[in-house]
């Protein structure tokens, strides 16, 4: 879909359609015919009037959530017409979730169907009273940051036979060179020469060779040093501990937190922010066979610390353990490490399906956090460490475990697992993001479609946006 951002009265501006998005239809002249259609004012509702050529759109708030909602589905409700254009009216202060939401909106996956719709592009013309250069960078940031999520979504929903850790390494090559960043790769051969034991255990049955993915932003400027670390598991069978058949079927969604920090990447340079910018990123994939790691096994990280394997379908935070030791080995004098992953179903089962759980050692950070999410249009909540629980990951025969030994609070366990990783000078710079909920979406709504909903992209640009 082609946005565009005029200083016109919509009246004088020619479009096939006009979108009004109200929260009552006291005042409006079609009031009576959209009573007769049962059409209330409310989140989610639409109606398209062919005669008066007006789509009529619902929303109960005037926070960015409600607004992308509302224009959301009003596109959707455009593009399932033969028209071509459209027209709104708009105002600054709801520019952003606007331009957002429609983006978010339109997005459609059709990559692996085999009758495509042939259609001519669709057109979203704005209309603004003013246009200054403040609302034009609004505008412009806006669209990028909506591409950067529909590229994430793109990844994420890419089939594993297609999207493996070697495609990944490609992806962020591609990314690299068009934002023009720094890429690093490693192979197995380094893992296995710098100690990165588990995560080379979770991708050794596998016919595709794990890649460490080490992008890096570096203004001449930077004001603040930011690590975000990914987990990309390409696909997830579980392992040994093999997961039920029908809990396979969404799992090239485990890649969704490396998927995540890739799109923050793909943008970060056109934001010019005065920030270095590092995303570490292990692809793996987690398989079956003769030499696969298995329940029993003890592996030994980067920084020494060996972990009792008791279940390896607990694989992301293998992976994640090295990576964070990795980064911070590498990348010295870090101001903020954040890492997201797909990481246990128990956060979804604790806050829901389309909500993050941040968790980390800084509670101030991690509401900062939150508070960020919020304004970006993104769920999150803080799920705070437990003293007691940590007990819960000893092991008799290594120095932790991979999984607790209660059913009770595994999303924060595993938080706890991976904060034995943090080297002491970053404990209060670290916060976890478990985006196990929002990151891939069965039950569609609002902007969300089916799949990889780019679940962290928001979030973490908002926070870039707004460092001090």
């Amino acid at each position: 879909m082609i946005l565009n951002l005029v200083e016109k009265n919509i009246k004088k501006v020619n479009a096939d359609l006009e979108i009004i998005i109200t929260d009552s239809i006291k005042n409006i002249k079609e009031k009576e015919i959209l009573e007769n259609l049962s059409f209330e004012a409310k989140d989610e509702a639409v109606v398209l009037l062919p005669e008066s050529k007006k789509i009529f759109v619902g929303h109960e708030a005037q926070d960015y959530d409600s607004l992308a909602i509302a224009i959301a589905t009003a596109v959707k409700k455009f593009t399932s017409t033969k028209f071509t254009s459209a027209k709104i009216v708009v105002e600054k202060q709801n520019l952003k979730a606007l331009t957002e939401g429609a983006l978010l909106g339109a997005y459609t996956f059709d990559k692996y169907k085999s009758e495509k719709k042939e259609e001519k592009e669709k057109e979203l013309i704005f209309c603004i009273e003013k246009l200054t250069k403040a609302t034009k960078k609004i505008f412009e940031e806006s669209i990028e940051i909506a591409t950067a999520v529909n590229r994430t979504r793109d990844m994420v929903n890419t089939v594993p036979e297609d999207f493996y850790p070697e495609t990944m390494a490609n992806e962020a090559r591609k990314i690299a060179k068009e934002a023009n960043l720094s890429c690093t790769i490693h192979g197995e051969k380094y893992l296995e020469k710098n100690g990165m034991n588990a995560m080379l255990s979770v991708g050794r049955a596998s016919r595709h060779e794990s890649q460490l993915i080490h992008l890096t932003y570096k203004p001449k400027d930077a004001k603040k040093k930011v690590v975000l670390v990914g987990k990309g598991l390409t696909y997830d069978s579980g392992g040994l501990s093999l997961k039920p058949a029908d809990f396979m079927t969404t799992m090239k969604s485990d890649k969704s937190g490396g998927c995540a920090i890739l799109g923050v990447m793909s943008i970060i340079s056109k934001l010019e922010l005065p920030i270095e910018v590092h995303a570490v990123v292990g692809a793996v994939e987690n398989m079956i066979g003769g030499d696969a790691y298995k329940p029993d096994d003890v592996l030994k990280a980067k920084n020494g610390t060996t972990i009792e394997v008791k279940n390896t379908d607990a694989e992301g935070r293998l992976v994640l353990a090295d990576c964070l030791c990795y980064a911070q080995d590498e990348i010295k004098d870090i101001d903020y490490i954040f890492d997201y992953a797909t990481l246990t179903g128990a956060c979804v089962v604790g806050v829901g399906e389309y909500t993050s759980g941040i968790m980390g050692n800084n509670n101030e950070l991690a509401n900062e956090v939150v508070s960020c999410a919020h304004k970006a249009g993104e769920y999150a909540t803080v799920l705070h460490f437990n003293r007691f629980l940590k007990k819960t990951i000893k092991s008799e025969v290594a120095d932790i475990c991979n999984i607790a030994n209660t059913r009770y609070g595994g999303s924060i366990t595993a938080g706890i697992f991976l904060e034995k990783f943090i080297s002491k000078e970053n404990k209060e710079k670290w916060v976890h993001h478990d985006i196990a909920g929002p990151a891939y979406v069965e039950k569609p709504w609002g902007y969300n479609p089916f799949g990889g909903s780019g679940a962290g992209v928001r979030m973490t640009l908002e926070f870039l946006k707004n460092i001090k």
